[in-house]
């Protein structure tokens, strides 16, 4: 059974109006820059928020259907995990677990049997009699995930799990996270802003900006043809568009950039930030892509230094470079500094509009 949401909210002026499906296995990542829309999906599918019209239905099980069809979250079945887990402090961790069985109208007993196979199952037995505060964040993340699939949900949504995660706990937990995901076989929907999470975790991304959805597709097809800013910026890449003719391409924005294979017609140019070679003086040879660059911006990123560049009006007015620190020493830029960016034509990247 195939999850289908087609999602029309409207809440102030704020519209969503998206279309998702999940099939049975598969885990689908919602990504999206804040105010995109990301939690309010999330809060429709749950039933925590009516449509204002559209349809939730697993297959022929319609959940939300306006103006006739509203079902309860209690009535759907689904597990959630919220951003802060929402565990409940004045129960242990096994009746934290239990909960959702005996709300479901399961005997005490056998939803405790069934809450400690759970715990086993995240690898918590022994925090069954502890209550919430005393965990760290990564247990609290688990008894979360055991909650919400105790009760066998056909539909799992995760509201950014590990967010509330310190960075030194996120790379195990989100290790075990992948691990259980695998063997749900229900249908999963993430809800997050991290695109790491995204790219490890999900079979498939859908990204929306502004309530629609701009993007949609296997992860490592959005991490080489992105085509927004925002997914560019998520994959860290420079993204242009611009009209090809042969080898060169005239950018909307102003300069051209050379390509190492012919195109025609609308375009995007993609290169990695890696690509720009920077140097104080023009070079020597004749690189197919040279533009002299004002620095605007230098900040440290990860193991390098990434410097926003000026390159029009022959290049990109906004030019992303990452140099080593060893370049950073040689160099010495500053911004209003003017140097000069090589791009070699086989490091480009371009795909229609």
């Amino acid at each position: 059974m195939t999850l289908y949401a087609d999602l029309q909210v409207t809440r102030g002026t704020f519209e969503l109006d998206i279309d998702l499906t999940i099939a049975p296995g598969e885990v689908v990542a919602l990504l999206g820059p804040n105010g995109a829309g990301k939690t309010t999906a999330l809060r429709a599918i749950a039933g925590l928020l009516p449509l204002n019209a559209g349809r939730i239905s697993l297959d022929d099980d319609r959940w939300d259907e306006p103006p006739k069809t509203f079902r309860t979250p209690d009535r759907r079945p689904i597990g959630v995990v919220f951003q802060d887990y929402l565990l409940f402090d004045h129960l242990s961790c096994l009746e934290n677990v239990a909960f959702g069985l005996r709300a479901r109208g399961i005997d005490k007993h056998l939803a405790r049997t069934e809450a400690a196979r759970w715990l086993e199952t995240v690898g918590l037995a022994e925090y069954g009699r502890r209550r919430p505060r005393s965990l760290s964040g990564g247990q609290a993340q688990r008894v979360a995930l055991a909650r919400a699939l105790a009760t066998s949900p056909d539909v799992l949504l995760l509201d950014e799990p590990l967010a509330a995660l310190d960075a030194s706990t996120t790379l195990h937990v989100r290790a075990e996270l992948g691990q259980h995901l695998q063997r749900f076989t229900g249908r999963t929907l993430l809800v997050t802003h991290d695109p790491l999470d995204a790219m490890v975790l999900a079979d498939r991304l859908v990204i929306i900006e502004a309530g629609r959805i701009v993007q949609d597709g296997a992860p490592a097809e959005i991490a080489r043809r992105p085509r927004t800013e925002y997914v560019a910026q998520l994959v860290g890449l420079n993204l242009y568009r611009g009209t090809a003719t042969g080898t060169r391409v005239a950018l909307s924005d102003g300069g051209t950039i050379t390509l190492a294979e012919p195109a025609d017609g609308p375009v995007h140019v993609a290169f990695p930030p890696i690509a720009v070679s920077l140097y104080p003086e023009p070079p020597s040879g004749s690189p197919r892509n040279t533009w002299p660059a004002t620095v605007t911006g230098i900040e440290q990123h990860a193991h390098t230094v990434r410097l926003t560049l000026d390159a029009a009006p022959s290049g990109p007015s906004t030019l992303l470079a990452d140099i080593t620190p060893a370049a950073l020493a040689d160099l010495h830029p500053t911004p209003g500094q003017l140097l000069h960016a090589t791009l070699k034509a086989t490091e480009v990247t371009s795909y229609p509009t």
